[in-house]
Protein backbone atom coordinates (compact mmCIF):
# COMPACT_ATOMS: atom_id res chain seq x y z
CA UNK A 1 0.00 0.00 0.00
CA UNK A 2 2.85 2.25 0.59
CA UNK A 3 4.30 1.69 -2.63
CA UNK A 4 0.71 2.07 -4.65
CA UNK A 5 0.32 5.08 -2.53
CA UNK A 6 3.72 6.84 -3.13
CA UNK A 7 3.16 6.22 -7.29
CA UNK A 8 -0.44 7.62 -7.06
CA UNK A 9 0.86 10.46 -5.17
CA UNK A 10 3.72 10.87 -8.04
CA UNK A 11 1.76 10.59 -10.52
CA UNK A 12 -0.46 13.31 -9.18
CA UNK A 13 2.15 15.88 -8.96
CA UNK A 14 3.26 15.25 -12.54
CA UNK A 15 -0.09 15.70 -13.95
CA UNK A 16 -0.65 18.76 -11.94
CA UNK A 17 2.96 20.25 -13.37
CA UNK A 18 2.08 19.01 -16.75
CA UNK A 19 -0.94 21.70 -16.34
CA UNK A 20 1.10 24.74 -15.14
CA UNK A 21 3.53 24.33 -17.71
CA UNK A 22 1.59 23.54 -20.35
CA UNK A 23 -2.17 24.17 -19.81
CA UNK A 24 -3.33 21.21 -21.02
CA UNK A 25 -4.05 17.28 -20.73
CA UNK A 26 -5.93 15.65 -23.31
CA UNK A 27 -9.12 17.09 -23.14
CA UNK A 28 -7.57 20.41 -22.86
CA UNK A 29 -5.45 19.39 -26.04
CA UNK A 30 -8.33 19.52 -28.45
CA UNK A 31 -7.46 23.45 -28.50
CA UNK A 32 -3.79 23.57 -27.92
CA UNK A 33 -1.05 22.38 -31.23
CA UNK A 34 1.78 24.23 -29.84
CA UNK A 35 3.62 23.20 -33.33
CA UNK A 36 0.18 23.58 -35.88
CA UNK A 37 -1.98 25.89 -33.68
CA UNK A 38 -2.79 29.55 -34.37
CA UNK A 39 -0.36 31.79 -32.74
CA UNK A 40 -1.28 35.12 -31.74
CA UNK A 41 0.69 36.96 -33.77
CA UNK A 42 -0.87 35.06 -36.83
CA UNK A 43 -4.33 35.83 -35.37
CA UNK A 44 -3.67 39.37 -35.43
CA UNK A 45 -2.63 39.05 -39.16
CA UNK A 46 -6.10 37.14 -39.95
CA UNK A 47 -8.04 38.95 -38.30
CA UNK A 48 -6.22 42.47 -40.47
CA UNK A 49 -6.62 41.00 -43.39
CA UNK A 50 -10.15 38.87 -43.34
CA UNK A 51 -12.71 40.68 -40.25
CA UNK A 52 -15.72 41.87 -41.92
CA UNK A 53 -16.23 45.27 -40.31
CA UNK A 54 -12.36 45.97 -40.89
CA UNK A 55 -12.99 45.23 -45.11
CA UNK A 56 -15.79 47.53 -44.88
CA UNK A 57 -14.02 50.43 -43.39
CA UNK A 58 -11.33 49.80 -45.99
CA UNK A 59 -13.53 50.87 -48.36
CA UNK A 60 -14.60 53.60 -47.26
CA UNK A 61 -11.02 54.80 -47.73
CA UNK A 62 -10.99 54.10 -51.05
CA UNK A 63 -14.40 56.16 -51.36
CA UNK A 64 -13.01 59.12 -49.93
CA UNK A 65 -9.86 58.89 -52.19
CA UNK A 66 -12.18 58.94 -55.39
CA UNK A 67 -14.05 61.90 -54.24
CA UNK A 68 -10.15 63.57 -53.88
CA UNK A 69 -9.96 62.85 -57.31
CA UNK A 70 -13.40 63.92 -58.02
CA UNK A 71 -12.90 67.94 -56.24
CA UNK A 72 -9.60 68.22 -58.32
CA UNK A 73 -11.62 67.92 -61.33
CA UNK A 74 -12.80 71.05 -62.90
CA UNK A 75 -16.70 71.87 -64.55
CA UNK A 76 -16.96 71.31 -67.61
CA UNK A 77 -18.07 73.26 -70.12
CA UNK A 78 -21.81 73.39 -71.94
CA UNK A 79 -22.92 73.40 -74.90
CA UNK A 80 -26.29 74.47 -76.84
CA UNK A 81 -27.68 74.60 -79.72
CA UNK A 82 -30.33 76.24 -81.67
CA UNK A 83 -32.48 76.18 -84.89
CA UNK A 84 -35.13 78.05 -85.95
CA UNK A 85 -36.92 77.72 -89.34
CA UNK A 86 -39.60 79.86 -90.70
CA UNK A 87 -43.10 78.09 -91.33
CA UNK A 88 -43.70 78.48 -94.64
CA UNK A 89 -40.44 80.38 -95.83
CA UNK A 90 -36.89 80.26 -96.68
CA UNK A 91 -35.74 82.14 -93.51
CA UNK A 92 -33.68 79.80 -90.60
CA UNK A 93 -30.99 80.38 -88.33
CA UNK A 94 -28.60 77.92 -86.47
CA UNK A 95 -26.84 78.99 -83.53
CA UNK A 96 -24.27 77.38 -81.23
CA UNK A 97 -23.38 78.77 -77.37
CA UNK A 98 -20.72 77.44 -75.48
CA UNK A 99 -20.47 78.16 -71.01
CA UNK A 100 -17.23 77.66 -69.52
CA UNK A 101 -17.09 78.05 -66.04
CA UNK A 102 -13.78 79.13 -64.83
CA UNK A 103 -13.93 77.51 -61.10
CA UNK A 104 -11.61 80.89 -59.96
CA UNK A 105 -11.64 80.51 -56.40
CA UNK A 106 -13.98 77.30 -55.32
CA UNK A 107 -11.31 74.25 -56.52
CA UNK A 108 -8.77 75.00 -54.23
CA UNK A 109 -11.36 74.82 -50.72
CA UNK A 110 -12.55 71.59 -52.31
CA UNK A 111 -9.84 70.10 -52.91
CA UNK A 112 -8.59 70.93 -49.56
CA UNK A 113 -11.69 69.54 -47.76
CA UNK A 114 -11.42 66.51 -49.54
CA UNK A 115 -7.96 65.95 -48.72
CA UNK A 116 -8.82 66.47 -44.84
CA UNK A 117 -11.70 64.01 -45.15
CA UNK A 118 -9.42 61.37 -47.00
CA UNK A 119 -7.31 61.74 -44.09
CA UNK A 120 -9.81 61.65 -41.25
CA UNK A 121 -11.56 58.66 -42.90
CA UNK A 122 -7.69 56.79 -43.10
CA UNK A 123 -7.14 57.47 -39.25
CA UNK A 124 -10.37 55.93 -38.64
CA UNK A 125 -9.97 52.72 -40.65
CA UNK A 126 -6.31 52.98 -38.13
CA UNK A 127 -8.26 53.26 -34.87
CA UNK A 128 -10.58 50.42 -36.07
CA UNK A 129 -7.83 48.33 -36.88
CA UNK A 130 -6.39 49.64 -33.16
CA UNK A 131 -9.79 48.53 -31.75
CA UNK A 132 -9.70 45.42 -33.70
CA UNK A 133 -6.29 44.16 -33.15
CA UNK A 134 -6.93 45.15 -28.96
CA UNK A 135 -10.10 42.39 -29.16
CA UNK A 136 -8.56 39.69 -31.11
CA UNK A 137 -5.20 40.11 -27.83
CA UNK A 138 -8.35 39.61 -25.16
CA UNK A 139 -10.36 37.10 -27.00
CA UNK A 140 -7.05 34.84 -27.94
CA UNK A 141 -6.22 35.65 -23.53
CA UNK A 142 -10.13 34.51 -22.85
CA UNK A 143 -9.55 31.12 -25.02
CA UNK A 144 -6.15 30.35 -23.59
CA UNK A 145 -7.46 31.02 -19.64
CA UNK A 146 -10.90 28.55 -20.43
CA UNK A 147 -8.32 26.07 -21.82
CA UNK A 148 -6.20 26.44 -19.15
CA UNK A 149 -9.16 26.20 -16.40
CA UNK A 150 -10.24 23.05 -18.48
CA UNK A 151 -7.12 21.71 -17.79
CA UNK A 152 -7.17 22.42 -14.28
CA UNK A 153 -10.65 20.86 -13.98
CA UNK A 154 -9.82 17.66 -16.11
CA UNK A 155 -6.56 17.16 -13.70
CA UNK A 156 -8.44 17.11 -10.66
CA UNK A 157 -11.45 15.24 -11.82
CA UNK A 158 -8.80 12.40 -12.77
CA UNK A 159 -6.79 12.26 -9.34
CA UNK A 160 -10.26 12.13 -7.57
CA UNK A 161 -11.60 8.90 -10.10
CA UNK A 162 -7.85 7.72 -9.12
CA UNK A 163 -8.45 8.12 -5.26
CA UNK A 164 -12.17 6.98 -5.47
CA UNK A 165 -11.00 3.40 -7.40
CA UNK A 166 -8.28 2.93 -5.09
CA UNK A 167 -10.76 3.16 -2.32
CA UNK A 168 -13.18 1.36 -3.33
CA UNK A 169 -10.64 -1.34 -3.31
CA UNK A 170 -10.37 -0.64 0.27
CA UNK A 171 -13.65 -0.86 0.98
CA UNK A 172 -13.85 -3.96 -0.56
CA UNK A 173 -11.07 -5.37 1.11
CA UNK A 174 -12.57 -4.27 4.74
CA UNK A 175 -10.03 -1.75 5.07
CA UNK A 176 -11.94 1.20 5.00
CA UNK A 177 -15.34 2.65 5.61
CA UNK A 178 -17.85 2.85 2.58
CA UNK A 179 -18.23 6.84 3.74
CA UNK A 180 -15.01 7.99 2.82
CA UNK A 181 -15.33 6.11 -1.10
CA UNK A 182 -19.27 7.77 -0.94
CA UNK A 183 -17.89 11.23 -0.07
CA UNK A 184 -14.97 10.62 -2.62
CA UNK A 185 -17.70 9.65 -5.33
CA UNK A 186 -19.39 13.06 -4.73
CA UNK A 187 -16.12 15.03 -5.25
CA UNK A 188 -15.91 13.76 -7.98
CA UNK A 189 -18.88 14.04 -9.58
CA UNK A 190 -19.25 17.43 -8.42
CA UNK A 191 -15.30 17.90 -10.41
CA UNK A 192 -16.84 15.85 -13.54
CA UNK A 193 -19.35 18.81 -13.32
CA UNK A 194 -17.19 21.30 -13.32
CA UNK A 195 -15.43 19.70 -16.23
CA UNK A 196 -17.81 19.42 -18.27
CA UNK A 197 -18.35 23.29 -17.46
CA UNK A 198 -14.91 24.68 -18.44
CA UNK A 199 -15.26 22.19 -21.77
CA UNK A 200 -18.38 24.49 -22.91
CA UNK A 201 -16.75 27.52 -22.12
CA UNK A 202 -13.47 26.79 -23.48
CA UNK A 203 -15.78 25.73 -27.09
CA UNK A 204 -17.66 29.19 -26.75
CA UNK A 205 -14.58 30.79 -26.33
CA UNK A 206 -12.83 29.58 -29.22
CA UNK A 207 -16.63 30.38 -31.33
CA UNK A 208 -15.48 33.79 -30.03
CA UNK A 209 -12.12 33.80 -31.43
CA UNK A 210 -12.71 32.34 -34.58
CA UNK A 211 -16.00 34.92 -35.08
CA UNK A 212 -13.73 37.94 -35.09
CA UNK A 213 -11.08 36.25 -36.91
CA UNK A 214 -13.35 36.05 -39.52
CA UNK A 215 -14.00 31.90 -39.41
CA UNK A 216 -17.15 29.72 -39.40
CA UNK A 217 -18.08 28.47 -36.02
CA UNK A 218 -17.14 25.08 -37.35
CA UNK A 219 -13.87 25.48 -38.76
CA UNK A 220 -10.78 23.85 -37.08
CA UNK A 221 -9.09 25.95 -35.30
CA UNK A 222 -6.42 25.48 -32.09
CA UNK A 223 -4.40 27.54 -30.11
CA UNK A 224 -0.52 27.23 -30.40
CA UNK A 225 0.30 29.38 -27.62
CA UNK A 226 -1.10 28.67 -23.90
CA UNK A 227 -1.61 31.24 -21.30
CA UNK A 228 1.63 30.90 -19.66
CA UNK A 229 3.53 31.45 -22.55
CA UNK A 230 1.43 34.40 -23.84
CA UNK A 231 2.37 35.88 -20.22
CA UNK A 232 5.95 35.16 -20.64
CA UNK A 233 5.88 36.71 -23.85
CA UNK A 234 3.97 40.15 -22.56
CA UNK A 235 7.01 40.07 -20.34
CA UNK A 236 9.83 40.40 -23.02
CA UNK A 237 8.03 42.73 -25.13
CA UNK A 238 8.93 46.10 -25.51
CA UNK A 239 6.60 48.73 -24.55
CA UNK A 240 5.69 51.05 -27.34
CA UNK A 241 7.21 54.03 -26.74
CA UNK A 242 4.81 56.55 -28.56
CA UNK A 243 2.67 58.94 -26.93
CA UNK A 244 -1.17 59.07 -26.86
CA UNK A 245 -1.21 61.92 -29.41
CA UNK A 246 0.17 59.51 -31.99
CA UNK A 247 -2.90 57.28 -31.38
CA UNK A 248 -5.27 56.96 -34.68
CA UNK A 249 -8.37 57.72 -32.54
CA UNK A 250 -6.53 60.84 -31.47
CA UNK A 251 -5.07 61.76 -34.63
CA UNK A 252 -8.70 61.18 -36.56
CA UNK A 253 -10.27 63.98 -34.19
CA UNK A 254 -7.10 66.20 -34.87
CA UNK A 255 -7.84 65.34 -38.65
CA UNK A 256 -11.76 66.32 -38.25
CA UNK A 257 -11.03 69.36 -36.81
CA UNK A 258 -8.68 70.31 -40.14
CA UNK A 259 -11.89 69.26 -41.76
CA UNK A 260 -14.09 71.85 -40.34
CA UNK A 261 -11.08 74.56 -40.78
CA UNK A 262 -11.79 73.46 -44.35
CA UNK A 263 -15.24 73.55 -44.44
CA UNK A 264 -15.01 77.06 -43.24
CA UNK A 265 -12.95 77.88 -46.37
CA UNK A 266 -15.36 76.22 -48.89
CA UNK A 267 -18.00 77.91 -47.58
CA UNK A 268 -16.50 81.13 -47.58
CA UNK A 269 -15.52 80.45 -50.65
CA UNK A 270 -18.39 79.22 -52.41
CA UNK A 271 -19.77 82.91 -51.14
CA UNK A 272 -17.52 84.66 -53.15
CA UNK A 273 -17.96 85.96 -56.85
CA UNK A 274 -17.01 83.79 -60.31
CA UNK A 275 -16.74 84.34 -63.35
CA UNK A 276 -17.69 81.78 -66.36
CA UNK A 277 -16.80 82.68 -69.81
CA UNK A 278 -19.42 82.60 -72.89
CA UNK A 279 -19.16 82.37 -76.54
CA UNK A 280 -21.65 81.69 -79.39
CA UNK A 281 -21.67 81.53 -82.87
CA UNK A 282 -25.08 82.24 -85.45
CA UNK A 283 -25.74 81.52 -88.77
CA UNK A 284 -28.91 83.63 -90.31
CA UNK A 285 -30.50 83.54 -93.90
CA UNK A 286 -33.28 85.95 -94.82
CA UNK A 287 -34.97 86.66 -97.85
CA UNK A 288 -37.58 89.16 -99.35
CA UNK A 289 -39.80 88.12 -102.11
CA UNK A 290 -39.08 91.15 -104.01
CA UNK A 291 -36.03 90.57 -106.56
CA UNK A 292 -32.98 92.57 -107.44
CA UNK A 293 -30.02 92.85 -109.53
CA UNK A 294 -27.09 90.89 -108.56
CA UNK A 295 -23.51 91.41 -109.56
CA UNK A 296 -24.05 89.57 -112.89
CA UNK A 297 -27.19 91.54 -113.13
CA UNK A 298 -29.69 88.89 -113.06
CA UNK A 299 -32.71 89.49 -111.54
CA UNK A 300 -33.03 87.10 -108.46
CA UNK A 301 -34.62 87.23 -105.16
CA UNK A 302 -33.74 89.16 -102.27
CA UNK A 303 -31.64 87.04 -99.53
CA UNK A 304 -28.63 87.35 -97.59
CA UNK A 305 -26.22 84.73 -95.49
CA UNK A 306 -25.12 86.17 -92.12
CA UNK A 307 -22.61 84.93 -89.67
CA UNK A 308 -22.59 86.18 -85.96
CA UNK A 309 -20.06 85.81 -83.33
CA UNK A 310 -20.40 86.54 -79.69
CA UNK A 311 -17.97 86.75 -76.55
CA UNK A 312 -18.15 87.78 -72.76
CA UNK A 313 -18.38 86.62 -69.38
CA UNK A 314 -20.85 86.06 -66.41
CA UNK A 315 -20.27 86.68 -63.12
CA UNK A 316 -21.67 85.54 -60.42
CA UNK A 317 -22.13 88.41 -57.56
CA UNK A 318 -22.91 87.71 -54.02
CA UNK A 319 -25.23 90.36 -53.02
CA UNK A 320 -27.18 89.05 -50.40
CA UNK A 321 -26.78 85.63 -50.08
CA UNK A 322 -23.00 84.98 -49.54
CA UNK A 323 -23.44 81.22 -48.11
CA UNK A 324 -23.28 83.04 -44.30
CA UNK A 325 -25.37 79.70 -42.76
CA UNK A 326 -23.22 77.04 -44.13
CA UNK A 327 -20.14 79.27 -42.55
CA UNK A 328 -21.96 79.68 -39.18
CA UNK A 329 -22.41 75.64 -39.05
CA UNK A 330 -19.03 74.93 -40.24
CA UNK A 331 -17.76 77.28 -37.65
CA UNK A 332 -19.60 75.64 -34.72
CA UNK A 333 -19.07 72.03 -36.50
CA UNK A 334 -15.31 73.17 -35.99
CA UNK A 335 -15.95 74.03 -31.83
CA UNK A 336 -17.80 71.03 -31.44
CA UNK A 337 -14.85 68.84 -33.20
CA UNK A 338 -12.39 71.03 -31.41
CA UNK A 339 -13.90 69.53 -28.05
CA UNK A 340 -13.81 66.11 -29.70
CA UNK A 341 -10.22 66.29 -30.13
CA UNK A 342 -9.55 67.55 -26.36
CA UNK A 343 -11.53 64.79 -25.02
CA UNK A 344 -9.86 62.47 -27.09
CA UNK A 345 -6.49 63.43 -25.91
CA UNK A 346 -7.61 63.25 -22.11
CA UNK A 347 -9.19 60.06 -22.60
CA UNK A 348 -5.99 58.20 -24.32
CA UNK A 349 -3.91 60.08 -21.51
CA UNK A 350 -5.43 58.19 -19.12
CA UNK A 351 -6.15 55.26 -20.54
CA UNK A 352 -2.30 54.95 -20.75
CA UNK A 353 -2.36 55.93 -16.71
CA UNK A 354 -4.58 53.41 -15.72
CA UNK A 355 -3.32 50.62 -18.10
CA UNK A 356 -0.13 50.66 -16.62
CA UNK A 357 -1.64 50.75 -13.17
CA UNK A 358 -3.60 48.07 -13.93
CA UNK A 359 -0.29 46.11 -15.43
CA UNK A 360 1.92 47.04 -12.22
CA UNK A 361 -0.75 45.37 -9.65
CA UNK A 362 -1.86 42.44 -11.52
CA UNK A 363 1.81 41.12 -11.85
CA UNK A 364 2.31 42.26 -7.99
CA UNK A 365 -1.52 39.45 -7.40
CA UNK A 366 0.05 37.08 -10.07
CA UNK A 367 3.59 37.01 -7.75
CA UNK A 368 1.43 36.37 -4.61
CA UNK A 369 -0.74 34.03 -6.38
CA UNK A 370 2.12 31.34 -8.23
CA UNK A 371 3.69 31.46 -4.39
CA UNK A 372 0.52 30.17 -2.75
CA UNK A 373 -0.07 28.06 -5.70
CA UNK A 374 3.44 25.99 -5.28
CA UNK A 375 2.48 25.97 -1.87
CA UNK A 376 -0.96 24.48 -2.02
CA UNK A 377 0.06 22.15 -4.38
CA UNK A 378 2.98 20.59 -1.67
CA UNK A 379 0.08 20.37 0.50
CA UNK A 380 -2.11 18.95 -1.74
CA UNK A 381 0.27 15.98 -2.37
CA UNK A 382 1.49 15.80 1.25
CA UNK A 383 -2.68 14.91 2.53
CA UNK A 384 -3.31 12.72 -0.33
CA UNK A 385 0.18 10.93 1.04
CA UNK A 386 -1.24 10.75 4.72
CA UNK A 387 -4.44 9.57 3.47
CA UNK A 388 -3.28 6.70 1.54
CA UNK A 389 -0.95 6.14 4.61
CA UNK A 390 -4.43 6.06 6.83
CA UNK A 391 -3.11 9.09 9.05
CA UNK A 392 -6.36 11.81 7.77
CA UNK A 393 -9.88 11.57 6.92
CA UNK A 394 -11.26 12.12 3.67
CA UNK A 395 -12.65 15.05 4.46
CA UNK A 396 -9.38 16.99 4.93
CA UNK A 397 -8.30 15.75 1.24
CA UNK A 398 -11.07 16.89 -0.13
CA UNK A 399 -10.93 20.36 1.55
CA UNK A 400 -7.59 20.36 0.21
CA UNK A 401 -8.53 20.06 -2.82
CA UNK A 402 -11.36 22.43 -3.14
CA UNK A 403 -8.52 24.67 -1.81
CA UNK A 404 -6.57 23.56 -4.59
CA UNK A 405 -9.02 24.38 -6.92
CA UNK A 406 -9.71 27.84 -6.23
CA UNK A 407 -6.13 28.58 -5.69
CA UNK A 408 -5.64 27.53 -9.49
CA UNK A 409 -8.63 29.33 -10.74
CA UNK A 410 -7.18 32.54 -9.22
CA UNK A 411 -3.62 31.37 -11.05
CA UNK A 412 -5.66 30.96 -14.36
CA UNK A 413 -7.31 34.11 -13.43
CA UNK A 414 -3.92 36.26 -12.29
CA UNK A 415 -2.55 35.36 -15.66
CA UNK A 416 -4.99 36.50 -17.74
CA UNK A 417 -5.07 39.71 -15.85
CA UNK A 418 -1.42 40.29 -16.33
CA UNK A 419 -2.02 39.37 -20.11
CA UNK A 420 -5.52 41.76 -20.28
CA UNK A 421 -3.17 44.51 -18.53
CA UNK A 422 -0.69 44.49 -21.09
CA UNK A 423 -3.45 43.94 -23.77
CA UNK A 424 -5.01 47.02 -22.36
CA UNK A 425 -1.69 49.27 -22.36
CA UNK A 426 -0.76 48.65 -25.81
CA UNK A 427 -4.18 49.10 -27.18
CA UNK A 428 -4.00 52.78 -24.48
CA UNK A 429 -0.40 53.05 -26.96
CA UNK A 430 -1.90 53.04 -29.84
CA UNK A 431 -0.62 49.45 -31.11
CA UNK A 432 -2.10 48.20 -34.31
CA UNK A 433 -0.93 45.02 -35.05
Amino acid sequence: MRKQAFVGALCAVLILRAVSAHGQTSQAGQYVDPEGGVSLATALAMAIEREPSLRAARSEVEAARGMRVQAGLRPNPTVSLDQRQQPGGSDNQSAVDVEWPLDLFRRKARVELADREAEATEQSVADRQRLLTSEVRSRYGQAAAAVRDLATAETLAMSALRDLNLRRSRVDEGASPPLERDLLDVDWRMLESEQLMAIGKAEAAMIDLKRILGLPAAAPMKLRETLETLVAAADVTPTPASPPGERPDVREAEARVQVADARIDRARSDGRFDVSLRGSYMRMAAGFSQRGFNTQNVLEPVHGVFHYLAAGAMVTVPLRNRNQGEIAAAQAERAGAAAQLEAARLTAQAEVAAAVARENRARQALAVVEGAVALSRKNLDVVRQTFELGRTTALEVLAEQRRYLQIEKAHTAGLQAVFDARAALLRAQGEVR
